[in-house]
């Protein structure tokens, strides 16, 4: 059964037709690559489902409820976390700030209860800090915990911001670009970190990566998105071996 579905996705910017009907299923617990060259709407596609961009036409479906129309953050409540391609944490906050932001909706308390800290806004805060270095402890980033996030490493920094996709404790996680600009070391620790996220945690996984030997390890499915037109979806070996990914890449012979 499918977590998350697109059908017939459109969308146009100006006269330029950025996605042209691409539908494509996420099912529950497997990851699903999305690949493509630059500039072939990947990125739209994940934009759209986190509800930034409104699409001309199409459904997104989450566990069979249309999302499509609603607010980034009602989305974000239904269960759809996500990274971005260009690093998007508070640079000036720490690790544990950046990662409690990922617990707002998690939050309920009045202005006087957390003015004064007690009652429920101490329970609240104890069981929200509680998960945040659960995370911490899964990504390895225990060390970290209290630098500012703008003076640590780049690949940490990636680690923070799916530790704070994580805090979200959703169902679906959208992955943009999540091993671009890594070193060897660093992509072998993030391929194992989404891995991990797949199987223990049970997430549905949708994640663009140009990283091509990455993709073809880890995805059970893949779908190749060329101009804004889906032209192939499968398993790895069988995207491998495609003529028209083939083609999209490499261009014609």
């Amino acid at each position: 059964m499918a977590t998350l579905e697109i059908d017939n996705l459109t969308i146009n910017f100006g006269g330029i037709k950025a996605l042209n009907q691409v539908s494509l299923e996420v099912e529950k617990n497997r990851l699903l690559g999305l690949i493509g060259p630059n500039g072939a709407g990947k990125t739209t596609i994940l934009n759209i489902i986190s509800g930034i961009y409104k699409p001309s036409s199409g459904e997104i479906l989450l566990d069979g409820r249309n999302i499509v129309g609603m607010e980034p953050h009602k989305i974000a409540e239904m269960g759809v976390a996500r990274t971005f391609q260009n690093i998007e944490l508070f640079k000036k906050m720490t690790v544990i700030d950046n990662l409690m932001l990922g617990r707002h909706q998690f939050l309920g308390s009045g202005v006087l209860a957390g003015s004064l800290f007690i009652g429920r806004c101490l329970k609240e805060e104890t069981r929200n800090r509680d998960r945040v270095e659960e995370v911490i402890e899964f990504l390895e980033i225990e060390s970290f915990r209290k630098r500012v996030v703008g003076m640590l490493p780049y690949g940490v920094q990636k680690r923070v911001e799916l530790g704070r996709a994580l805090c979200m404790d959703g169902r679906v996680l959208l992955l943009d670009e999540p091993c671009a600009g890594m070193n060897t070391e660093e992509t072998e620790d993030m391929t194992r970190f989404i891995l991990d996220i797949k199987e223990e945690m049970g997430m549905s996984i949708l994640m663009i990566e140009h990283n091509m030997e990455v993709v073809m390890d880890i995805a059970d499915r893949l779908c190749v998105i060329n101009f804004g037109v889906k032209i192939a979806e499968g398993s790895p070996r069988e995207i491998q071996n495609d003529p028209r990914v083939i083609t999209a890449y490499l261009g014609e012979g």
